[in-house]
């Protein structure tokens, strides 16, 4: 958002427009002309009311922006110093999301709210807003949108601009929560008991996985399977939307049919349902679309116009902007209605032509719908994520036979566990063979070498995108230009393929450390002599193991957990499994204790030892010492406070080799870092992990104190931390520290020869960053 003065503008602009459209046609001498090239009367009419209108509506849309973004400016948190502490109010507006990357499975959750009141200090203040609380998820996971809960914490300023007034940052259990509403508590038990009968009948893949294609319940998806259907372009079948509402209405009509009622009773019937599904499948971005879509084609049934559905997009569209002005600036919005625009517009004309050339009408179809929702996506995909999934279309063309009978039964299934749980268990086992297929596709497209390219994010990558899409369609045209594409993208394939399996250049002779690419967690590598020596595992998925083999370790002389969060500790079991591992290291604390499980558990199944280390320790391996510095700050006796103490308990390793120092220190935060400066040892480094992913809990006095010449920062691209903080990467920038990220660069390696040290991108020969 840009603000309320240049909506105000907009607004104003609009509105002259508007008029100028209606006035200039006839009453000057530019739109007389204008008039007699436009042709008859009716048409000059036309083409003028559809400007006003336009132009209105517009005006409307940006008055709407303005007023929104006006009262968020004007809330009482937007003004308030980061940190300040404050008590809230405010009503659920979505369930509960899992943040798995911040403990141990899903510890912590993402809760959007509205605010109804704030107190500050002694100062009592009724007001509204858009507001984001991350909490702890064992007391707040279980709650239901539209529930008022009284909350204290921290404030921050928001990662978006999408009109969300604040981030409040809490640690505890809600102060008060009142009861759900009826409608509310019944949707959320239908909800439980559709995933508890999916958890009976089903492997814990397939069970997490049903819930989500269904209503969009991703609180039991695992994160290994997360990753896959994001790297295979399959992450849109998690985010309920127009597949699921148009399956639902299908099979309402059908019903309503077969049951000889009219239209009017079909409408009504189709109205209910699609009101209770919303309220059951929550009202995303994608669903709002699609129900509002669905609403719209009710209506075309009622008056009898049922073949508008571009009109009916762009309803939706303008009603739901208008209600709701951050659908604007929102990805998952805008993927939704540009996937739609193309199914309508794209895929009838791509299907027949591809029956003109014998391709049988079934096929035909799943392939014009995989690839339209391919070209209208990418662009938005490239903007948003910095990558584009070449596996994504045949992903989506395999898995198309299953996505039917998926929704079909999995709402039978739910609707059978709403009534009797083992009816719901019955059915939801009738899905497995389809869910099968779906996470057997998921996977298998996520392995493939060169399943993701990365590309510029932003406003760069979308204009790439789009210019890629317009060339592609212009080749193919022609049918000679189709013929030497195909044997340019045969040729690329035959040469790229095993570079992307073992990159040119990768790894680059002389390197000393590489931060993986292992998303919003930490994963890195030492070398040491003939073997390494691995440093925190990432997150659950196979992102670590494959980081693993483009460096072709064959074997590791230790790994390092320095604490037990998931983001550092979820790939434990898949790396034990995957190379042959002397022993696992962890420090003094054993919580979270589910975190320790979990690590207890991978080495005793790979018969890996594990052993303990503490400040002051000594570990030789190859030609490195590794001096562990830290903690020093007190482990928690109480094992309720261990998963918030894990940060300021992280392993603190300086790392001494032939290249000169490395330091990592976890995630540790302001406490354990000011600890650590106090306590004298010697922090000046040659390269610094920088602690807890950027975060804003990094002391400048620290930074200074370390004086890095390179600074490697692991962190996930889009993640909802802000990490990392500018004014951490400024600082850096300030000492003449080279800055280098993983969510922009994938795996980073540091080179050392006899210019000095450098950073090294991924498949990149040429050094992004250099410090002699």
């Amino acid at each position: 958002m840009a603000g309320w003065r240049v909506g105000a503008a907009l607004a104003a602009t609009g509105a002259v427009v508007a008029g100028a459209a209606l006035w200039l046609p006839a009453r000057t001498r530019v739109g007389r002309a204008l008039a007699l090239r436009a042709g008859s009367a009716d048409r000059r009419r036309e083409i003028a009311g559809a400007c006003a209108a336009a132009a209105a509506i517009g005006c409307c849309f940006a008055t709407s922006a303005s007023v929104h973004a006006y009262s968020t400016a004007l809330s009482p948190l937007a003004g308030l110093a980061e940190g300040r502490s404050v008590a809230v109010t405010a009503a659920l507006t979505a369930d509960p999301q899992p943040l798995a990357s911040s403990g141990f499975g899903p510890d912590r959750v993402l809760v959007r709210a509205t605010l109804r009141e704030v107190r500050i200090g002694r100062d009592r203040i009724v007001t509204g807003g858009a507001i984001v609380i991350l909490a702890p998820a064992q007391h707040w996971s279980g709650l239901l949108p539209g529930q008022r809960v009284k909350v204290r914490g921290e404030v921050s300023p928001p990662t978006r601009h999408d009109l969300t007034v604040a981030v409040l940052r809490t640690n505890s259990a809600p102060i008060s929560v009142s009861a759900p509403s009826t409608l509310q508590a019944v949707a959320g038990t239908v909800r439980a008991r559709f995933a508890d009968a999916a958890a009976r009948a089903l492997p814990d893949d397939a069970a997490g996985l049903l819930p989500a294609l269904v209503v969009g319940d991703t609180s039991r998806l695992p994160q290994s399977v997360r990753s896959d259907f994001t790297t295979a372009g399959l992450a849109h079948l998690t985010a309920v939307s127009g597949t699921n509402v148009s399956i639902l209405l299908g099979a309402v009509l059908l019903m309503v049919r077969a049951a000889a009622l009219g239209p009017r009773a079909g409408a009504a019937v189709g109205a209910l349902v699609l009101a209770l599904f919303v309220v059951l499948a929550r009202p995303s971005p994608s669903v709002l679309r699609a129900a509002a879509m669905g609403a719209i084609g009710l209506l075309a049934l009622l008056t009898g116009r049922r073949k508008q559905a571009m009109p009916a997009l762009a309803a939706a569209v303008i009603v739901l902007i208008g209600l709701r002005p951050n659908l604007a600036v929102d990805f998952g919005f805008a993927l939704s209605v540009a996937a739609t625009a193309a199914l309508i517009v794209l895929v009838p004309g791509w299907t027949d032509r591809l029956c003109a050339r014998g391709v049988p009408l079934p096929l035909a179809q799943a392939i014009a719908v995989a690839t339209a929702a391919f070209v209208a996506t990418a662009p938005i995909v490239a903007a948003m994520s910095g990558t584009v999934s070449p596996v994504a279309i045949a992903a989506n063309l395999l898995v198309s036979v299953s996505v039917l009978p998926i929704t079909v039964l999995g709402a039978l299934a739910a609707a059978g566990a709403a009534i009797w749980l083992p009816l719901g268990v019955l059915v939801a086992h009738t899905a497995g063979p389809p869910l099968w297929w779906l996470l057997l596709v998921a996977r298998l497209a996520a392995r493939m070498p060169g399943a993701t390219l990365p590309v510029p994010g932003g406003l760069v990558g979308a204009v790439l995108g789009i210019v890629g899409v317009v060339a592609v369609a212009a080749i193919l045209r022609s049918r000679g230009a189709r013929a030497v594409m195909g044997a340019v993208l045969v040729g690329a394939a035959v040469v790229l393929v095993p570079l992307r399996m073992h990159p040119l250049g990768w790894p680059p002779p002389g390197w000393i450390v590489v931060a993986c690419d292992v998303g919003q967690g930490d994963g890195l590598v030492l070398r040491a002599g003939g073997s390494v020596v691995v440093v925190d595992v990432g997150p659950a998925g196979h992102a670590m193991a494959q980081c693993l083999n483009r460096l072709r370790v064959r074997r590791i002389e230790l790994v390092v957990l320095s604490h037990l969060h998931a983001d550092h500790i979820g790939a434990i079991a898949d790396v034990l499994h995957a190379k042959p591992v002397a022993a696992v290291a962890i420090g003094p604390m054993r919580y979270p204790a589910d975190g320790f499980a979990a690590v207890q558990a991978a080495a005793s199944a790979s018969g890996t030892p594990i052993v303990e280390l503490t400040a002051g320790d000594h570990v030789p391996a190859g030609n490195l010492v590794l001096r562990v510095l830290g903690p020093m700050l007190p482990a928690p006796a109480d094992p309720g406070d261990g998963d918030e103490a894990a940060n300021n308990q992280s392993l603190v390793l300086a790392v001494d080799g032939p290249a000169g120092r490395i330091l990592l220190p976890g995630d540790a935060e302001t406490a354990a870092l000011d600890a650590l400066r106090r306590s004298g040892v010697e922090l000046r480094a040659d390269v610094l992990k920088v602690p807890h992913h950027g975060s804003r809990t990094t002391p400048a006095t620290f930074l200074d104190a370390v004086r890095p010449r390179i600074g490697l920062v692991s962190v996930g691209a889009d993640n909802t931390f802000g990490h990392p903080a500018p004014s951490i990467v400024d600082r850096l920038h300030a000492t003449g520290t080279v800055v280098a990220r993983t969510d922009r660069s994938g795996d980073i390696a540091v080179v050392a020869d006899r210019r000095g040290l450098s950073v090294v991108a991924r498949g990149d020969p040429v050094a992004v960053g250099s410090s002699d």
